[in-house]
């Protein structure tokens, strides 16, 4: 396949530097449900420590959190803040994700996106996101790399969590994705426009055509390629 970068740049315009402001923070829905509840709750600076006690599922030590994360100290205090405020056991439930994305898209039906979101945050599969996960999520999609995205994205498209991305599980993620939102994105998409994406972009990833994409084969191809990455800046805008 023809190299659409000559320049030999892999990275799209939109991905090369980490958005660090808090204007970029603000566009992700759930960081505007963590920050509404900390609006809602008033301003207080002087938890210590995240008040780590108050909760039954303490996250780790902040000084830890802080050196994992690209966040500062002070949006990890606040993060916490509305998170505690919101989840006063200290976990965050499927339902839960379902709520939030459910009031940032009221016109459509996010119910199965939520689903797909929240197993891609809940890494070990118990049915609750803790604090810790759930900030070492945010800090990938919010101020990762190019390439640390586009492996949380993977593990997104792998619903079956085996290590391959069939056509069927891309389906069923852009289809989720466009009942939350593509009828009301302009221009209008078509119902068949899910499976032209995904014919489109399988073919160009599954390179040995086996019939799955690999997590190289699909970095390698999203890097490679302007139109998917044009593409990954849509699902970069529902999280």
């Amino acid at each position: 396949m023809q190299d659409p970068n000559p320049s030999g740049q892999t990275e799209g315009p939109k991905w090369q530097k980490p958005r660090l402001s808090r204007k970029s923070l603000m566009k992700c829905c759930l960081v505007k449900w963590i920050i509404a509840s900390t609006t809602q709750q008033g301003p207080d600076s002087s938890d210590s420590d995240l008040e780590l006690t108050m909760v039954r599922h303490q996250p780790e030590g902040l000084d830890q959190l802080q050196a994992q994360t690209q966040f500062t100290r002070k949006e990890l205090q606040s993060l916490y803040r509305g998170f505690k405020n919101e989840c006063p056991s200290g976990l965050v439930d499927e339902e839960t994700f379902k709520t939030i994305y459910s009031q940032f898209f009221p016109q459509g039906d996010a119910t199965t996106y939520a689903h797909f979101l929240f197993n891609a945050f809940d890494m070990d599969r118990n049915g609750s996101i803790r604090f810790e996960d759930f900030v070492l999520g945010l800090s990938v999609l919010l101020r990762g790399s190019v390439t640390e995205k586009l492996r949380w994205a993977f593990n997104l498209y792998d619903i079956n969590k085996d290590g391959y991305i069939t056509k069927e599980e891309m389906l069923a993620i852009m289809t989720s994705i466009y009942d939350m939102m593509g009828r009301y994105t302009s221009p209008s998409v078509r119902d068949d426009s899910p499976f032209e994406h995904v014919e489109k972009f399988f073919q160009k990833m599954d390179r040995n055509r086996d019939g799955v994409v690999t997590i190289d084969e699909f970095i390698e191809t999203c890097q490679k390629d302007e139109n998917i990455m044009a593409s990954m800046q849509l699902f970069e805008n529902v999280i």
